[in-house]
């Protein structure tokens, strides 16, 4: 049977959730079509103005990752979508992937300015068709939130300037220690963006970005704006959500952790950009550099999230102290990419899996919705770059013939000596590839394994 999913021009996003009235969730994306290499009549789910729609299960059939917020690319003329959780890779039209499994893939037809889906049940209908819109909250310049705030509070909201954008030629490296170096969290987050999107784009090119390994030394610690910094032992309260004011203490701290989280992926890149394994003297290959540029991306946004719903309340990012620990351990790690792995994305970013959820319980209680949807968009997303830590240091072990567990716990011994203490959010750590064998029993240390 053929379900009517809408019109043509209502539907320009790039990607929608359909949710049918027997439960199923699917993806629809909309994608440019591919060029063909000769000539070909148009395909059923092609447009006039080359646009195709592909349809296939929101869920895959691994973990059961989000597959909306998959990465798209294109292999041998076709889409391929790989899931964010452990980036499992499928066809979008035959639903194969490189991996031996298999997602169900459902056939798409434009008539006219309607688009249908071929449904292998009858009686089914479409309940909701929900665009994918996780955009990223810029400020223009000179805008603010429109609240009741004092003037001089409008004031120190407004950007007066612009960011600097590096030319053409500039390596990755070059762009990496640029942002780094950017102490305005708008500029920032709009570079950061920015990078992110040049960067994939001219993936797909025959001229892709030059990494610039070792060209550029990153700074010690990123400089920041004006920004009141304490010791993380004489930061404020929150006293839990109940309040308005303890429900911005716990957002600027988180945006301040989110801040934080851009620079550190970006510096994971530029820092060691000239590693190579021992045992086979492999160097990091191009996909290290684009997967943890996508978490400084998803930091970005995420920042952007927070600074937004700070000015919703009435306050904004700069107005109660904030402190550098989360750079701390960046620093004690700086020497080793193992050991950065291991405690800034296997220890801080998987602990975020652990109190993220009671955190959005508590804005849920208070009634605070907004809040909520924007704290569960960054969880979803965390889960992510913990799979991205996984992925990097399982690699690694492997090029080095070591076992990743034991080089976990023996960096965590080594440079986060309070140790690792629950409880633990053990489904979203499994869905992150981290399973108990990494935390659990901790005071059960290995023993002569090797670190930095």
């Amino acid at each position: 049977m053929s379900i009517k999913l809408g019109f043509l021009p209502d539907l320009t996003s790039a990607r929608h959730v359909i949710h049918l009235s027997d439960g199923k969730r699917l993806v629809l994306f909309r994608l440019p079509s591919i060029e063909p290499t000769k000539p070909k009549t148009k395909a059923a789910n092609e447009t006039e103005n080359g646009w195709s729609f592909y349809a296939m299960e929101a869920e895959c059939p691994h973990a059961g990752g989000p597959m909306e917020d998959s990465q798209v690319d294109i292999e041998d003329s076709a889409y391929i979508v790989s899931c964010p959780w452990h980036a499992y890779d499928f066809n979008v039209e035959t639903g194969e992937s490189s991996v031996g499994i298999k997602t169900c893939t459902y056939p798409v037809e434009i008539r006219g300015e309607t688009i249908f889906l071929k449904y292998s049940e009858d009686g089914i209908s479409l309940k909701q068709l929900e665009p994918v819109t996780e955009q990223v909250k810029f400020k223009k310049q000179g805008q603010t939130q429109e609240t009741e705030l004092s003037e001089s509070l409008q004031k120190s909201l407004e950007i007066s300037s612009r960011p600097v954008f590096l030319d053409d030629n500039a390596t990755f490296c070059d762009w990496a220690v640029h942002i780094l170096n950017t102490p305005h969290p708008e500029h920032k987050i709009e570079l950061t963006i920015h990078l992110f999107s040049i960067f994939t784009e001219r993936e797909k090119s025959s001229s892709p970005m030059e990494i610039g390994r070792g060209t550029k030394p990153p700074p010690a610690t990123p400089p920041r704006e004006n920004l009141n910094t304490v010791k993380a032992t004489e930061m404020p309260r929150s006293r839990g959500g109940g309040t308005l004011k303890s429900r911005i203490t716990m957002l600027h701290a988180l945006a301040n952790i989110e801040l934080w989280a851009i620079d550190l992926a970006i510096d994971i890149c530029v820092r060691f950009s000239t590693f190579h394994a021992e045992e086979t003297g492999k160097e990091l290959p191009r996909a290290f550099f684009h997967d943890w540029l996508k978490v400084a991306s998803d930091e970005a946004k995420h920042f952007s999230f927070l600074r937004t719903r700070l000015e919703e309340m009435g306050s904004y990012f700069g107005a109660l102290p904030v402190h550098h620990g989360l750079w701390e351990s960046a620093t004690a790690t700086a020497h080793d990419l193992r050991a950065r792995i291991c405690i800034i994305a296997l220890v801080h970013e998987a602990r975020g899996l652990d109190v993220n959820p009671m955190t959005i319980e508590k804005f849920r209680k208070a009634g605070d919705i907004d809040s909520v949807g924007a704290l569960e968009v960054i969880h979803n997303d965390e889960i992510t770059h913990v799979t991205t830590g996984h992925r990097w240091l399982t690699w690694i072990c492997g090029q080095e013939n070591t076992d990743p567990v034991e080089v976990f716990r023996s960096n965590v011994k080594m440079h986060f000596r309070s140790g690792l203490k629950g409880p633990f959010n053990t489904e979203a750590r499994m869905q992150a590839g981290m399973d108990e064998r990494y935390y659990g029993n901790y005071e059960k240390q290995p023993a002569n394994v090797k670190v930095a």
